[in-house]
């Protein structure tokens, strides 16, 4: 399985002739739609979820279909059968890819601001994007992608979360708002200059793949 980091939350996993797009928010090009064979996404905040791009690209190709929560598919409305809402517990079958769904709820960003729903998703029993949420699946995971920068997450809470899911590797993604000097702090904290973890972590520059 091949695995492209794109802007921000999203990356794209292929095999084959098959494609899989999860979280292209509005911090990714709409180009990485293209030719998609489906679309993953975790929650409706809208570095994740670009309803007017994911429309138009749903527009463009009527085989393309959306698997997501139910916030989500309310902002889809029109399109039918072609966007699934899933919950956690549920396994889907995803443009011939196995995917289970994990978690409920987004983080918590501060008390008073209400919790929306999240959903993570593993994609062939092997790797997890979790959205904005630190749901460990009960399943092990090969490739973690990780949450490195949000208003919800502190740099603490990212090394548990990466030692609690204890993937094989762990992918930054929620990343778009650091500059070198940050990326280069998170990754130092979960590296040589952290407290330690059982999973060596990396960072694609956006554009970049790594087979898995």
């Amino acid at each position: 399985m091949e695995l492209t980091k794109h802007g921000h939350a999203c990356v794209v996993l292929r095999e084959g002739d098959r494609s899989l797009v999860i979280d292209p928010g509005m911090f990714t090009d709409p180009a990485v739609l293209r030719g998609a064979g489906a679309v993953l996404v975790t929650h409706e905040h809208p570095d994740h979820f670009a309803p007017e791009a994911l429309r138009a690209a749903l527009d463009a190709d009527p085989a393309l279909e959306v698997w997501t929560n139910g916030a989500v598919a309310g902002q889809l409305e029109g399109l039918g059968s072609r966007v699934h809402v899933v919950g956690d517990g549920d396994a889907v079958t995803v443009a011939s890819f196995d995917v289970t769904v994990h978690g409920e709820l987004h983080a918590v960003i501060h008390p008073e601001i209400p919790q929306i729903g999240n959903v993570g998703f593993l994609v062939g029993g092997e790797v997890f994007h979790p959205g904005d949420a630190f749901t460990v699946p009960e399943a092990p995971v090969t490739t973690l992608l990780l949450p490195v920068y949000a208003p919800w997450l502190k740099l603490s809470e990212v090394i548990d979360y990466v030692r609690a899911v204890d993937a094989d590797q762990a992918y930054a993604v929620h990343d778009a708002p650091l500059n070198d000097i940050g990326l280069g702090l998170v990754g130092g904290l979960l590296g040589e200059r952290g407290p330690g973890t059982p999973t060596p972590y990396s960072r694609l520059t956006p554009g970049d793949s790594i087979e898995l």
